[in-house]
């Protein structure tokens, strides 16, 4: 069986950070590619070895990504 889950990837340095929301699980990679490939791992990982009250417990039915606009204070 398949799940579909949010990866958000972002830069961080001389490496990418990818996030799942739905679980709140991260990984990295030296690119964009190899971190999605190292989060689908860790979330593979999670799913076969967490027991299914674990899952139902992490498994956020719903993640939003938006914007939002916040001041920003000047010196």
């Amino acid at each position: 069986m398949k799940t579909r889950l949010t990866a958000i990837l972002r830069q961080e340095d001389d490496m990418t950070v990818a996030f799942t929301p739905e679980l709140d699980i991260a990984s990295q990679g030296d690119s964009p590619s190899d971190a999605l490939t190292n989060l689908r791992e860790a979330v593979e990982l999670f799913f076969e070895m967490a027991d299914s009250t674990e899952i139902k417990t992490r498994m956020s039915p719903d993640s939003w990504i938006t914007h939002f606009e916040a001041e920003v204070a000047t010196a």
